[in-house]
């Protein structure tokens, strides 16, 4: 007699199936950023430590604004479940998280442009900060359109079909390289404008992002009958409303968890050089691996939604717990990775024997070191905040962020990296154990969701 699937089992399919298109498309646009450093390495490590700077702080920026479009994914997820073929509302969704992307770029932009002063002012070298601003006059304009692809992103994953998400993101990497390697080393005719010409290409490379995943949302049949681009300039101010007060606290979110990485960047180059280019190239690395436990939060988000939108506890229960268990899995087995072979894995950017580079591979081995240590914490704490957009549960853990990164993270760091003399070390040391209490906490938060009444009541009343 042929037994059904259990349910456990049709979920870890589920989730599966909608994971993988998610965190490969999260490796490819990592892999992006990594294009860049890769290039940028062979400008030298000083190159290295200035592109550290204008990233990390286009980072934060850049972060905070995906936050806010985050919102489209849960509230597209919740009216999927509510009403399966619903169109309208999903379409109205999607137009207000671009109006509010567009609303966000212009002070964003605003900031970027003046980035020479703010890392001058942060304590930063004179001559790094001038190189870095010249890498941020490129890149700056890659903010908006990156976040127009990223709400079309979440769009598509929400319907449950991010593979079109992916494959644009892989048709974006050899362009990436080819528009970079052009422009920083001056082939193809291009003039040679070095950290600057890496900024134009990732700008050219979101733009194309964008433009390409928009293409295919008007033209595939089952993304067409949406109508994106209808009515777009059609005023929703209760939608409106709706997105930034879900999509804020989401923002403010990861920009507590992205800052307090550019904080330890900061921090670092008020050590020395070499500690600022080994730890940008470590951070690249860690990023990399963190894209499987960030793309498994993300589908945690979009599976929990759609059973929050059907009303089914349950199917909320497993979805987030099932998400847990294979996000903590992977990280078991990236740990013993970053472990076993950290010197492979930095020779992909530095080239290891060049003398000029030694003080910084040794570095740069020592923070994988406990970049391997935190990779189980870190994969909870990336789970658990998705399992827990999945029920619109934003503002506790907010505050959570602020106080794990913030004041554990930093404090730690700090006066192990200063006064107890442990450097960039200590500063890495202080990181794990500020991923280590955002994840308790929100792991413990998940587990007791019915105590406090996250799946009862409408939506609206946890805006």
């Amino acid at each position: 007699m042929h037994r059904p699937p259990s349910l456990w089992r049709v979920e870890a399919r589920s989730l599966l199936a909608l994971a993988l298109p998610i965190i490969a498309g999260n490796i490819a646009w990592a892999g992006i950023a990594a294009t860049d450093l890769l290039l940028i390495g062979r400008l030298g490590a000083e190159s290295v430590a200035a592109g550290a700077l204008a990233i990390n702080l286009f980072n934060a920026l850049l972060i905070f604004g995906m936050g806010l479009v985050t919102a489209a994914s849960p509230l597209i997820a919740q009216e999927r479940g509510r009403r399966r073929h619903s169109v309208r509302d999903v379409r109205r969704t999607v137009h207000q998280t671009l109006r509010a992307a567009t609303i966000f770029a212009v002070p964003a932009w605003i900031i970027l442009w003046h980035s020479e002063q703010i890392l001058i002012v942060f304590g930063q070298d004179h001559e790094l900060a001038r190189e870095a601003g010249g890498l941020m006059r490129g890149l700056q304009w890659a903010l908006l359109p990156f976040l127009g692809f990223t709400t079309l992103r979440n769009f598509t994953s929400a319907l449950e079909r991010p593979l079109w998400g992916l494959i644009v993101m892989l048709c974006a990497i050899p362009l990436n390289l080819l528009a970079g390697w052009a422009l920083i080393f001056g082939r193809l005719g291009m003039p040679a404008l070095g950290l600057r010409g890496a900024g134009i290409a990732s700008s050219f490379s979101s733009t194309f992002l964008f433009l390409a995943l928009l293409a295919v949302v008007l033209i595939d049949r089952r993304f067409r009958r949406y109508r994106l681009m209808g009515r777009f300039w059609a005023s929703d101010r209760q939608r409106q409303r709706a997105v930034w007060a879900l999509g804020l606290p989401i923002a403010i979110m990861l920009g507590f968890e992205t800052s307090v990485f550019n904080a330890s960047a900061f921090l670092m180059g008020l050590i020395d050089r070499d500690s600022l280019a080994a730890h940008a190239v470590a951070i690249q690395i860690a990023a990399l691996v963190f894209m499987v436990p960030m793309g498994i939060g993300q589908a945690a988000t979009v599976r929990v939604g759609l059973a929050h939108g059907r009303g089914d506890r349950q199917g909320v229960g497993r979805a987030g717990w099932m998400a847990l268990a294979v996000g903590t899995g992977f990280a078991c087995v990236t740990a013993s990775v970053l472990i076993a072979a950290p010197r492979a894995l930095v020779s992909v950017f530095l080239d290891l024997s060049d003398p000029a580079n030694h003080n910084t591979v040794r570095l740069a081995v020592s923070f994988l070191g406990i970049a391997a240590l935190f990779q189980l914490v870190d994969a909870a704490q990336a789970v658990g905040a998705g399992a827990l957009r999945g029920v619109q549960d934003i503002r506790m853990p907010m505050i959570f962020a602020l106080f794990g990164y913030w004041v554990i993270g930093i404090g730690v760091g700090a006066i192990l990296a200063f006064p107890l003399g442990l450097g960039g070390l200590g500063i890495w040391v202080g990181l794990a154990s500020g991923l280590g209490v955002v994840a308790v906490l929100l792991v413990a938060r998940w587990s007791i969701r019915d105590r406090l009444g996250l799946i009862s009541g409408s939506a609206r009343a946890r805006f």
